[in-house]
């Protein structure tokens, strides 16, 4: 029998593997879920529903992003603390930081209700595209606290060292979700209202499971206890997340800059051809996400324990694994753009040669896309929410907001499609010069 892995551990490929593993397949089924959601309402609904849920999608990722902050920024706080030695503490900012997501969650959801029309108005969303976006978002709203928590235990349980319980909880969420969308949208033809609550259904379980394993006594370090106030390691986590925040953020309000032009070059179906791109460019992001959330806090606890020699061999790792992994998914996506697409939109030829078109142009940024993600987490793991912050704007609102607007004046759409390479490949650049620059501080290599 497999002993356990601890985060004081040493870190060969295989123990990495097997600990970030989890994390990996959580983040993955969690995008799967996402792109079943898609393939139903395309499929069951139409085409304008489809294009309504991608287009105010950005939006709902914005207000659960908050989240991630906590969870990201959390972890690498917590597990330095246990770095430390100073376990009583770790437990008491794990607490409060649970409480903090809950209320957040919940002043965040009613604040959302009371202006997603005009928000989604705001974006460019009229007509039937507006009413599609208002029903789907106050439903979804409705869980955001609990989705709130799924996002901020998915960091937190690997913390916890409990990343496989954190996979288990994501397949069952993810199988309400399926399991929902299967019932309200293809049985009893629910429509759009049904894709809703078959994903808020999720989301309210996703968030619910490990609230109640750790409000329980449990075999982690970590439980729910009575937290005391401690405004100093609220805003440290907040000032470590921030980069996951802002990341979060960032390709949201990225999200709804391409959609806007998009409509302007394309139409409705260049919004359809986009959201098929996305449900497939967050799976496999999403493997660098994962393998990130799952590597920082053994990346925390060793900075914490001044563990130098453990550090720069975890740097050398990651860095190793990412390349080989972007390389896979290039390969990946240019032989199978055009059998994905079709199971999204095989019912418009026009649509359908766009989006795979737009797709095998996207795929190049596979390339850069994993270095950024993971050299983002990085400094956070080693609690510089500061420069990981930077690394996450520059990426994610910065690059990509200059590149979309600029290179369709050159190549109209094509300029769209490309805009992402171009902005992920000056995202590594400016990664590697804070990884030269830092390293006599954190001394990682």
């Amino acid at each position: 029998m497999k002993h356990p892995i601890q985060l004081s551990d040493h870190f060969s490929y295989r123990r990495l593997f097997r600990f970030t593993m989890p994390s990996i397949l959580m983040m993955v089924f969690t995008s799967i879920y996402g792109v079943v959601d898609g393939f139903f309402i395309s499929n069951f609904v139409g085409k304008t529903p489809f294009a309504a849920v991608n287009f105010i999608m950005p939006f709902l990722m914005v207000v659960g992003a908050f989240g991630f902050m906590f969870g990201t920024g959390g972890s690498a706080l917590i597990a330095k603390m246990m770095g430390e030695g100073k376990y009583e503490q770790a437990n008491h900012v794990f607490s409060l930081l649970v409480y903090a997501t809950i209320i957040s969650g919940v002043m965040i959801a009613i604040i959302s209700l009371l202006f997603i029309e005009s928000i989604a108005a705001a974006l460019g969303a009229e007509g039937e595209m507006l009413e599609h976006c208002v029903v789907y978002s106050r439903i979804n709203l409705i869980a955001l606290p609990f989705l709130m928590l799924q996002y901020a235990f998915s960091s937190l349980l690997v913390a916890a060292e409990k990343p496989k319980f954190g996979l288990v909880v994501t397949v069952i969420a993810g199988l309400t979700n399926i399991v929902g969308d299967a019932l309200f949208v293809a049985v009893f033809n629910g429509g759009i209202v049904g894709a809703a609550w078959a994903t808020a259904s999720s989301q309210i379980v996703g968030g619910l499971i490990p609230l109640i394993y750790f409000a329980c006594k449990n075999s982690s370090r970590l439980r729910l206890c009575k937290a005391t106030w401690n405004g100093k390691a609220l805003l440290k986590t907040c000032t470590n997340g921030s980069s996951e925040l802002m990341s979060n953020i960032s390709m949201s309000l990225v999200g709804m800059l391409y959609n806007a032009q998009l409509l302007r070059y394309a139409g409705e179906n260049g919004v359809a051809a986009y959201g098929t791109i996305m449900y497939v460019n967050f799976m496999f992001l999403s493997i660098f996400i994962g393998y990130s959330v799952g590597v920082s806090p053994v990346i925390s606890y060793h900075f914490g324990a001044k563990n130098e020699s453990e550090l720069q061999g975890l740097l050398k790792k990651s860095a190793i694994i990412v390349a080989v992994t972007a390389v896979a998914m290039f390969i990946i996506s240019e032989f199978f753009a055009s059998p994905v697409a079709k199971i999204f939109v095989s019912y418009d030829a026009v649509l359908l040669d766009m989006t795979v078109h737009a797709f095998q142009l996207h795929a190049f940024s596979f390339f850069f896309a994993g270095f950024a993600i993971f050299g983002s987490a990085f400094f956070t793991a080693l609690n510089d929410g500061l420069t990981s912050a930077v690394i996450s704007f520059l990426r994610t609102l910065i690059f990509q907001t200059s590149a979309v607007l600029l290179l369709p004046l050159i190549w109209e759409l094509d300029g769209i499609w490309l805009s992402t390479i171009v902005a992920e490949c000056m995202a590594v650049v400016v990664t590697v010069i804070f990884l030269v620059c830092k390293r006599k501080r954190y001394r990682y290599f």
